[in-house]
């Protein structure tokens, strides 16, 4: 029975947060954990005010990507999500990274558990992780993890919600493969409308996904617009698969796109990445009934310490941002939660690398990666006698460096991956065949030092041709050292996928961290650097436009 005098319908504001990816501290008035507990707070006050709730929920993807989250392995942000009452987060590929507990990122005997950092993080959670589709080899069932689930019930204002987990069908290709071994992702969508109706079943009146799995649209001005998305997105194709009704609303991530879209009847959200925004879906629920009854979708909210109140972006000559009617104010309780962690990475974060940056030196150009060519460069020099250099530039390398003198801070967001340089022996042929796939999956092309691609057309079939420095082209049977990442030669991304022998390379324990290789030739070089230095406009390495023979 309805109390007297309650409102027929309770607001349920759904915020959801996506690949934060260590992102707690504020950034040039961006950002950060306890900012972002600001807006939470004044969300807070206004459900108090008219009797609804706030649910917290992640995409996954919480921890890796910040010194001040990496050398405590996401202690950190388990810390502080727990402080700013989240009810549950799904695990995301990056989830995996840190391998065991400890400073290993990868096993060093079969008795370190691959995923140690991952269930320490877990246990301290005060919310579950959730990941219905992550499967134990062995046992052929979801695994058997401490406070990790398929879906979570949990009680708002009265009415019960279930929130299920899906990690995204490229998880194990998308970290390293060591730490991830005994494991499958089952597909998303049976497994998604099993473990929905069993929470109906159980009395659930409302249920949210929660996946690490995105999308991607260019505009978010209206959710019934899908013209700017990409309709095949992982996310767009498990809406479109559900029955109508049986999922209310989803919090997605993966892809560090911003959605505000509604598919299938199924608000979804998703907003970027690095913790600079979040997403929110407001559900009208009946009280009577427990049931949605109409739902509104709101656009990825920047969260800025100033904020042009026009056009809703963080702008420091703005006035104080505002959210729900009153100033945003930085949660003074999380900012303590963070404070050991900033400090304790201080020094180092700010330590000079001796090298001042006269442009910023970018992912992406006119013509090919700054930044891609100049990590592939240092990956070739770092090892005597190396022919080629690959490195995945579009995944691999996570931001842009900064103009200015650079810091070791600024070189670890652009590369926070604790993976290795390794030399692999491939023929002219294999390195041929690898570009070659390359091509035919249409994806985007990997970082490239020591040789330039040709491709052309005969007939239906593409003619790969690979040019040294020298002009001289690269033989089939020519014996070549291809500089790496393990993360690469373990079949992340796929790319060396086509030439992986049985039983995988072998793979040198003593092998550098290609981070300190980079910032060892960075304190070599010294002086000045500009992004212009770093593409050759004459010689790119890449074809501008790769013909697409058929073959």
């Amino acid at each position: 029975m309805l109390a007297v005098g309650a409102p027929p319908a309770l607001t349920l504001s759904v915020v959801g947060t996506n690949d934060v990816h260590g992102g707690i501290v504020e950034r040039d008035g961006r950002g950060g954990l306890a900012l972002f507990g600001g807006y939470v707070g004044n969300l807070r006050a206004a459900r108090g005010r008219d009797g609804g709730a706030v649910l917290l929920i992640d995409a996954g993807d919480m921890f890796q990507g910040t010194l001040e989250s990496n050398l405590n392995e996401g202690a950190v942000v388990v810390s502080a999500y727990n402080a700013l009452g989240y009810a549950a987060t799904a695990i995301g590929n990056h989830e995996f990274d840190f391998g065991p507990a400890g400073p290993r990122s990868t096993p060093a005997s079969p008795e370190q558990d691959p995923r140690g950092a991952l269930k320490a993080r877990a246990s301290e959670a005060h919310f579950p992780f959730l990941a219905a589709n992550l499967i134990d080899i062995a046992t052929g069932r979801m695994v058997e993890w401490p406070n990790v689930r398929a879906s979570v019930t949990v009680d708002v204002a009265g009415v019960k919600v279930g929130i299920v987990g899906l990690l995204t069908a490229e998880t194990l290709s998308t970290t390293i493969a060591s730490n991830t071994r005994g494991l499958r992702i089952a597909p998303l969508a049976p497994v998604l409308e099993a473990e929905a109706r069993r929470l109906r079943w159980a009395g659930a009146s409302v249920v949210i996904l929660t996946a690490h799995a995105g999308g991607r649209c260019r505009t978010l001005d209206s959710p019934a617009d899908l013209s700017s998305c990409d309709q095949n997105a992982e996310i767009f194709t498990l809406a479109r698969s559900l029955p109508p009704g049986l999922v209310d609303a989803v919090i997605a991530g993966h892809t560090h796109a911003g959605l505000a879209q509604d598919v299938n009847g199924i608000p979804i959200v998703e907003s970027f990445s690095t913790g600079l925004s979040f997403g929110r879906i407001d559900l009208a629920i009946d009280r009577a009934s427990g049931r949605v009854t109409t739902h509104q979708t709101f656009r990825p909210q920047n969260i800025c310490v100033r904020e042009d109140p026009r056009t809703h972006r963080c702008d420091p000559a703005a006035p104080p941002a505002a959210y729900e009617g009153a100033k945003v104010v930085a949660d003074a309780a999380i900012a303590r939660v963070l404070e050991p962690a900033i400090e304790a990475v201080r020094e180092l974060k700010a330590r000079s690398l001796g090298v001042v940056l006269d442009t910023p030196i970018r992912r992406s150009g006119a013509i090919e990666s700054p930044l891609g060519n100049l990590f592939a460069d240092v990956y070739r020099q770092s090892v005597p006698g190396a022919d080629v250099a690959i490195n995945n530039t579009d995944g691999g390398l996570r931001a842009d460096l900064p103009a200015g003198p650079l810091t070791y801070g600024s070189l670890f967001e652009v590369f926070p991956f604790d993976n290795k340089l390794v030399p692999l022996h491939l023929t002219g042929g294999e390195l041929r065949r690898l570009i070659h796939a390359q091509i035919s999956r249409g994806t985007r092309v990997f970082g490239l030092s020591g040789a330039r691609v040709q491709v052309q057309c005969s007939g239906a079939t593409t003619v790969v041709t690979m040019i040294r420095p020298s002009g001289a082209a690269i033989r089939d049977d020519e014996q070549l050292t291809v500089v790496t990442t393990d993360f690469l030669a373990t079949a992340g991304d796929a790319v060396f996928t086509p030439v992986i022998p049985a039983g995988g390379f072998s793979l040198p324990d003593d092998a550098p961290l290609a981070r300190d290789a980079v910032a060892a030739w960075l304190e070599r070089h010294g002086g000045h650097l500009r992004d212009s230095e770093l593409v050759d406009l004459k010689n790119p390495r890449w074809p501008t436009a790769i013909a697409r023979c058929g073959g």
